[in-house]
């Protein structure tokens, strides 16, 4: 190790401890990628208990000029976890206590390495949940969902993450320490609790979430539509929302993915389904009563061959479990793949994914789609194996060309998962340059040196580059499956 890595080392083994940081290349390989396929190694990943020693490791790495990376669990898909310039990472892994479960106010105080399941578990002993459920939600950790402002099935009437945080500590990039927001829905002032949301870890790191949560509704209703086709579903997705009814979530798996999901998962999904529709109603009982009758012969209306009701909450669970498990369930297809993260107005969807089939025959890649249909957002999964020359470049090519497509659409390039480096060449497709000085302008009010997070969300810099990536598997030797 160079001289001056062994005093940037030392330094951070100073503050949270010899055991509390890696830094040797293999230790480091594990931290070098998040969900998705953007490599690059940090110097050292630094894991702190406390926000004193996150504010102490920042204070660090801004007078050795170093950039930093706040890290939770890994999950993202857009390669927002990634250090690409190097630098210090900062794991909040280790800071995973629920602090305070205030009942009669309806909220929580978590640390940003809790797990957004941990946090819903918790709250439903007490009568209430966490509504933002992203399908990693069993992994991801608060942290993380509050930097890529993270969304899930129930977005659809309930919002995305910004709609339930209330405030944070944050720790700024000179070391100090500051709350955005409070405990409380308003508090006077600007709304910097809503710019921090979403920032992608360029702003600071949060050390303290205060959210709020909702009371658990008396009586849910989950109903799964069979569908022969992907147009059939996509108009019952309009049909349904058409009749005036706002289902809690509505999720759309197609055949490709169903087809993974059998291999890991029996029982759950009809194997010849050429795409399913998976709908929850939620609210008073008597409300849920007549909504759920209505959904059916919507779906039915719309060409469903089968509608199946969730008899118990078990049979529910199965649904979201199998729903959720979907991304992982691909690797029994292909052992890799790129996750596109676009949206269309819902009454598009069809349209877009018919150009989503096309596109990816035209890089001769399966694509698998599942989605939440409710609001436009899809995610095409584009399945390839990396140790095929070129494969992992076909991909891109082909996410690049259908985010292009969304915008021409008139939607957007992310819904859920932010830019960070695999997004940010495609920003000026949405934003004019003006735009994106104005959001620099912000970012550099927090964080002016910008030593947080850089290189990401906005054009220019380190990209995907795969000849250039290390990843475990170029460093493992072509023959490796890892």
């Amino acid at each position: 190790m160079a001289a001056d890595a062994r005093h940037i080392v030392q330094g951070l083994q100073g503050i949270v401890g010899e055991s509390n940081v890696i830094h040797h290349a293999e230790d480091l390989l594990v931290y070098e990628y998040d969900g998705s396929i953007d490599t690059a190694m940090p110097l050292a990943v630094a894991f702190p208990t406390s926000t004193e020693e996150v504010s102490r490791l920042v204070a660090l790495a801004q007078a050795e000029g170093l950039p930093v990376i706040g890290r939770g669990s890994g999950t993202g898909l857009s390669g927002g976890a990634i250090a690409s310039l190097g630098g210090i990472q900062i794991s909040l892994t280790r800071m995973n206590r629920i602090l305070e479960m205030d009942a009669g106010n309806h909220l929580a105080v978590v640390e940003p390495g809790v797990l957004n399941l941990d946090l819903d578990t918790e709250a439903r002993k007490h009568g209430m949940r966490y509504a933002p459920d992203p399908s990693s939600q069993r992994a991801c950790s608060l942290g993380g969902n509050v930097a890529e402002n993270a969304g899930g099935p129930h977005c659809l009437a309930y919002g995305v993450t910004t709609n339930h945080v209330l405030g944070m500590e944050v720790v700024l990039e000179d070391g100090s320490v500051v709350w955005l927001g409070g405990k409380t829905r308003d508090v006077p002032g600007y709304d910097l609790r809503g710019v921090f949301v979403g920032s992608e870890g360029t702003f600071g790191i949060a050390t303290k979430i205060a959210v709020r949560l909702l009371p658990v509704p008396e009586s849910t209703t989950t109903l799964l539509g069979v569908f022969h086709d992907v147009d059939a579903a996509c108009n019952a997705v309009s049909a349904i929302i058409g009749r005036g009814v706002v289902p809690a979530a509505m999720e759309m798996i197609d055949s490709v993915c169903i087809e993974a999901i059998i291999n890991v998962t029996k029982g759950v999904f009809p194997a010849d389904a050429g795409a399913v529709l998976l709908v929850e109603v939620e609210g008073l009982e008597e409300e849920t009563r007549g909504l759920g009758p209505d959904v059916e012969a919507t779906m039915y209306d719309s060409g469903a061959s089968e509608v199946r009701l969730a008899a118990d909450a078990q049979e529910r669970e199965r649904l979201w479990s199998a729903r959720k498990g979907a991304f992982g369930a691909l690797g029994t297809l292909a052992p890799n793949y790129y996750l596109v993260d676009g949206v269309v107005p819902r009454t598009r969807l069809a349209e877009m994914l018919g150009d989503v089939e096309r596109i990816a025959r035209k890089y001769n890649l399966l694509v698998a789609n599942v989605f939440h249909a409710g609001d436009g957002n899809l995610h095409p999964c584009l399945l390839f194996d990396e140790r095929e020359a070129g494969a992992a470049e076909r991909a891109v090519k082909a996410g690049g060309e259908m985010l292009e497509v969304c915008v021409a659409m008139g939607g957007t390039l992310t819904g859920e998962h932010g830019v960070g480096l695999e997004k940010k060449a495609y920003m000026p497709l949405v934003f004019t340059g003006e735009d994106m000085e104005a959001m620099e302008r912000v970012r550099d009010a927090f964080s002016p040196s910008g030593r947080f997070n850089p290189g990401k969300i906005f054009p220019g810099g380190p990209e995907y580059d795969h000849a250039a990536q290390r990843s475990a598997v170029s460093s493992a030797g072509p023959a490796a499956y890892i």
